[in-house]
């Protein structure tokens, strides 16, 4: 089965063209566009691009989102850009994220103070749990 496929107009059908950078051409038998096989690159996992968004929308910025998740803050403003998310207008409440490991996210959920200072959210990041608290802006 043959992989390679001409980008303009998706035929099978090519003929090898020289080479250039080292890299090998091709030419479309059907519409005679010369062109290279595509470079596969680092291809971030399905996941990470949700909770890159999930984290934009709940008002943390892109270079906090890179610390976070290890995740080029370019990479987040693609995703954005492409997926069309507007940014939430909300001048009222600021966002504050702690990273906790299992043990420290049970110590504490268990102090009920902790949980009443404002809105809470819990996410997972692999091995570690992201809280998200809103509090009012004075």
């Amino acid at each position: 089965m043959n992989e390679i496929a001409c980008p303009k107009c998706d035929s099978h059908l090519y003929t090898k063209s020289g080479f250039v950078k080292g890299r090998q051409r091709f030419k479309c038998k059907s519409c005679n566009y010369n062109f290279s096989v595509a470079k596969k690159g680092r291809e971030v996992d399905r996941k990470f691009v949700i909770k890159a968004l999930q984290l934009y929308l709940e008002g943390v910025s892109y270079r906090e989102i890179e610390r976070i998740l290890g995740i080029s803050h370019v990479s987040v403003m693609n995703w954005v850009k492409r997926y069309n998310i507007p940014r939430l207008e909300s001048d009222a409440y600021a966002p504050t994220y702690k990273l906790m490991n299992h043990s420290e996210l049970l110590t504490f959920i268990i102090n009920r103070e902790n949980l009443e200072q404002g809105t809470s959210m819990i996410t997972d990041l692999g091995d570690k749990y992201m809280l998200i608290t809103w509090q009012m802006k004075k």
